[in-house]
């Protein structure tokens, strides 16, 4: 029997039954960047995250609608293309080029919609104008407009907030506010100079719409009044999501979205990611040291979504070691298969069949891909024993292949990188041409550059042997307290 798919739904506090409101099809909205800048690995945690969850969705044989927002006016976008001295257009594009590029690196299926806000102004200030009429906002005297909190009881339920102390008529003005600041939220500012030339005409003057109402504009415009899934980080509940709701609400008279899931923090080493403290990094730094997409993404699936993942590079490293032992597994059974193929139908071996529901147990309970590596190291474990002693067929080796090829329309890490180049073995081209130098180093007598190579690739998590065929590479198998023997990485709870 097929496991229930169960997700954490904040608003709840529990994990829920998931049952689409449309039969076959999930409508989800999944917060997207604020484009001021290179997104982080914070970031791209949260976006594997959402891609996990998308994956998973169409494994279980649904149709998928997902909207990603791309915030492209709001304080911080604004302040960037000031000082830049350049148009907000301008600004913005160069960051959503670089998403864009990053999100293939990660192999993040693209969404169906990535509305961008200075493209919905008009749907924001329609709906602006819904919640003046039912009394929800109101017009300050610099004819900025603020939704009213106390006109909408509900408020501070998602965030589950006291707001027994709620000063009544106080307004905060900015985008992003601290977690004790309840209070009116600004959805259309009045032009100030520190907006440069960005402004709209508005039934209120000329002005920008706040962070929060561009939201839930483009949510309702692209997936209706009400829909499946919300998404974002946890520090997204509060102001943000708690202001979408609220603001959602008041003009419909609807709930937003059934189902609301958060991601939880990645730090680094042990600590929050910070510039001041040295450990701040983009998808491109990593890239830069010599890590590919497959082993990132690798590595920001393997915590559940909702526990802390502490980043480290040691844990990095260890990643390589399991994906060998994938790749090598799957090099065996396409050996042992010898080119037969077999439908999804086909029935697994007995050993395969019980980590096979493991794997969809694990993926159906909230996502847990933590469990799901597991299934997949058992996997790997027992059908590299029983290939050991002959006893596995042709059949059951293409079987096990299918399997793990479905199994990878969820995780997307079991194949290296489509644009890999491979000299003896090595996927990356910097590893592969640090071989060839080598190579010639070796030609040319001079062993002392010979061995500082030998010793570069050590480090870059490499072990390169002479052989009378030429050099042999394989994956360095790193031992640390950080990763287990299966390949398996143990994150911070």
């Amino acid at each position: 029997m097929r496991a229930m798919l169960n997700l954490y739904n904040t608003l709840t506090r529990r994990r829920d039954a998931f049952e689409p409101l449309e039969p076959g099809i999930v409508k989800l909205y999944t917060c997207g960047p604020t484009v001021y800048n290179v997104a982080h690995l914070g970031n791209f945690r949260a976006y594997i995250f959402e891609d996990i969850l998308r994956r998973t969705l169409e494994y279980r044989g649904y149709r998928v609608v997902q909207v990603m927002n791309l915030t492209d006016v709001d304080d911080k976008t604004i302040r960037g293309a000031i000082a830049a001295g350049i148009s907000l257009d301008a600004f913005t594009q160069q960051f959503k080029d670089a998403f864009f590029e990053d999100l293939k690196t990660l192999r993040i299926k693209p969404a169906e919609h990535y509305p961008a806000a200075t493209a919905h102004i008009p749907d924001m200030i329609a709906l602006i104008e819904r919640l003046i009429e039912r009394n929800h906002a109101y017009v300050a005297d610099d004819d900025s407009v603020y939704f009213n909190i106390a006109s909408y009881p509900a408020y501070g339920r998602l965030a589950r907030l006291d707001l027994s102390s709620l000063q009544p008529g106080t307004r905060v003005a900015h985008d992003e506010y601290a977690k004790d600041n309840v209070a009116d939220f600004a959805l259309w500012k009045a032009w100030d100079a520190d907006d440069g030339d960005v402004a709209w005409d508005s039934p209120w003057g000329r002005g920008r719409p706040g962070w929060h109402i561009e939201c839930s504009a483009m949510c309702m415009r692209y997936l209706g009044e009400t829909f499946d899934i919300h998404t974002g980080g946890i520090d997204n509940i509060f102001p943000h999501h708690e202001d979408e709701i609220a603001q959602s609400e008041a003009a419909t008279g609807k709930p937003l979205a059934r189902y609301w899931l958060h991601c939880a923090h990645l730090i680094i080493d042990g600590q929050k990611m910070s510039k001041s403290l040295g450990n701040f990094h983009t998808l491109r730094d990593i890239v830069a040291m010599g890590f590919r997409g497959r082993e990132i993404r690798y590595l920001l699936a393997s915590a559940h979504y909702r526990q802390t993942l502490n980043f480290t590079f040691d844990a990095l490293h260890a990643v390589r070691s399991a994906l060998d032992r994938i790749d090598t597994f799957r090099q065996r059974l396409q050996q042992v298969a010898g080119g037969i193929t077999v439908s999804q139908e086909t029935a697994l071996p007995d050993w395969a069949q019980n980590t096979a529901a493991k794997f969809d147990q694990a993926i159906c309970d909230d996502l847990n891909t933590a469990a799901a590596y597991g299934a997949l190291f058992e996997t790997i474990h027992e059908g590299n024993r029983l290939m050991d002693g002959g006893r596995v067929s042709d059949r059951d080796a293409a079987a096990v292949l299918t399997m793990f090829d479905r199994w990878d329309r969820v995780l997307a890490i079991m194949t290296p990188d489509a644009d890999a180049t491979t000299v003896n073995g090595a996927e990356d081209p910097v590893i592969a041409g640090l071989l060839e130098q080598r190579q010639a180093a070796r030609q040319g007598k001079n062993f002392k550059e010979s061995d500082r190579i030998r010793d570069l690739l050590r480090d870059k998590g490499w072990i390169v042997r002479d052989t009378p065929a030429g050099q042999e590479l394989k994956r360095a198998h790193i031992t640390s307290d950080r990763h287990s023997l299966d390949g398996s990485i143990a994150c911070a709870q």
